[in-house]
């Protein structure tokens, strides 16, 4: 699918004004773009209990997974004044469950862009083998 980099950067930065982050004051937005070319977006919402901070990008595909989508083919991200804000491990982890060879965008609107494959940035990603736990049927 034809997709505009910059249009989901644009997405991301809108969703980046929106991010609640008065702890480390860095704001992150991201817009995932679906198969069906739905974009989905998120920003950053930080917590005092630290550990219950959520990214960018998994408040984006969470979203995204509430509506019912499964097909996902490229995420923005864009955080802070900085050139380059890939996502950390942990959303790498969560979005490679739903889409192995999704394509990471970074960089300004306006500006320079980078892109990389999800499984060029978390190579040899966990994976449980479904049916491994006893419940599952």
């Amino acid at each position: 699918m034809f997709y505009e980099p910059q249009t989901l950067l644009a997405a991301a930065a809108a969703a980046r004004a929106r991010a609640y982050a008065p702890y480390s004051r860095f704001k992150v937005g991201a817009a995932l773009l679906t198969g069906e070319g739905k974009i989905y977006s998120g920003c950053n919402i930080e917590n005092s209990a630290y550990s219950l901070t959520v990214c960018a990008e998994r408040v984006a595909l969470f979203q995204a997974v509430a509506a019912g989508e499964r097909q996902f083919v490229a995420l923005a991200v864009v955080g802070g004044e900085q050139e380059v804000c890939f996502p950390c491990g942990a959303c790498r982890q969560v979005l490679v469950e739903f889409a192995p060879e999704l394509e990471i965008i970074t960089g300004q609107p306006g500006g320079t862009v980078y892109c990389r494959n999800l499984k060029e940035l978390l190579p040899d990603s966990f994976r449980l083998k479904r049916g491994a736990c006893p419940d599952e049927r």
